[in-house]
């Protein structure tokens, strides 16, 4: 049976969400020149790891960037994300009820990958070069945590909708250890993805303008401007980011990045679309996730020659440029696929 969506927006709750996005590109690019000049005069230079978090050498991925690695690169370019987001939407669109978790894990995560980044630059390059990730992966729990209480106690979310029900279906308080899982498990796979220059910065903003899409369906303004206040601002780090890359985002960016989306997608009611909004974030994670295990259960023993699999197509041949154009393109099919999947599964 046809179902009509009927959509509802005035002119200035649709201006002030589209004046956020513009105004998150025109402050970062505006900061922009002034983080250079501060990376470069402190030689902020992002120490490349020589062993895996296995302990083994990472020998594939240094033959793959041992090009770029002749280049000194300045890293956490992501405060200019945690600057820019964060001033507009304390002045312009902060929000108790939509907008005050999403900011406050944005800015908890992305104070973890601030001292990881600290770390790195302080490190000789052995190792995870960074915050231990055992240590990293509770400060991460630490910060969803707050913020699943947060969602659970005083937003009063307690339940989840799942495709083909009507109602929403009620959990309870395991609504928090939901939270805590999409939410560590989004910002490891963005971080992950943040290997190839321009990729993970091109899909989190993809990410992000479906997300708002959806957030505007659901008459969620604030959400969407968020949303849009972070494509804005990504779409600035990647001009800058695009091979080959004038910096990078670091783990104060990527936490940040993939712990926002995840918060969005719960705020959003979406948590089982994100996988498939997110769907070459999966990938990666998940081709990190089965190389780890396949090492440790069968004696060493890899699946793949590499991973994240962004590698394993750089191994096969493919140009750099080559594995970010079609990763973004990828990232485009599934967020329309997951666009298409939400109009279905909300209103059929």
């Amino acid at each position: 049976m046809d179902q009509t969506l009927h959509i509802a927006l005035s002119s200035h709750a649709l201006l002030k969400i589209l004046l956020l996005a513009v105004g998150g590109f025109v402050v970062s690019t505006i900061l922009t020149p002034l983080y250079t000049t501060v990376a470069f005069k402190l030689q902020l230079w992002k120490r490349p790891r020589e062993t895996t978090v296995t302990g083994q050498q990472a020998t594939i991925v240094a033959q793959l960037h041992a090009e770029k690695r002749k280049t000194k690169r300045p890293t956490m370019a992501g405060v200019l994300f945690i600057i820019t987001v964060g001033l507009l939407t304390m002045w312009f669109n902060l929000s108790r009820s939509q907008t005050w978790l999403p900011l406050a894990a944005f800015f908890g995560a992305g104070l973890v990958g601030f001292i990881d980044d600290i770390i790195n630059l302080r490190s000789n390059g052995k190792g995870t070069a960074g915050l231990r990730p055992k240590l990293k992966l509770l400060l991460m729990i630490v910060v969803a945590l707050i913020g699943g209480w947060f969602f659970y106690r005083r937003l009063g979310v307690d339940t989840i909708h799942w495709p083909g029900v009507h109602a929403a279906v009620h959990i309870g308080w395991w609504i928090v250890p939901l939270f805590v899982l999409v939410v560590v498990a989004t910002a490891n796979a963005v971080n992950i993805s943040d290997g190839v220059d321009g990729l993970a910065g091109g899909l989190v903003a993809i990410a992000f303008a479906f997300y708002a899409v959806i957030a505007l369906l659901e008459r969620r303004y604030g959400i969407a401007g968020f949303c849009l206040t972070l494509v804005g601002t990504l779409l600035s780090y990647t001009w800058f980011n695009l091979f080959p890359a004038r910096f990078l985002m670091g783990d104060v960016g990527s936490f940040a990045l993939g712990t926002a989306l995840g918060v969005v997608a719960m705020q959003t009611d979406t948590v089982l679309l994100l996988p498939v909004i997110g769907l070459v974030f999966v990938a990666e994670a998940g081709s990190v996730l089965l190389q780890i295990t396949s090492k440790k259960l069968r004696n060493g023993k890899k699946i793949f020659k590499v991973s994240p699999v962004h590698y394993l197509f750089q191994l096969n041949g493919w140009p750099e440029t080559k594995v970010t154009e079609r990763f973004w393109i990828i990232g485009l099919v599934a967020g329309f696929v997951g666009l298409v999947l939400y109009v279905l599964g909300w209103y059929a």
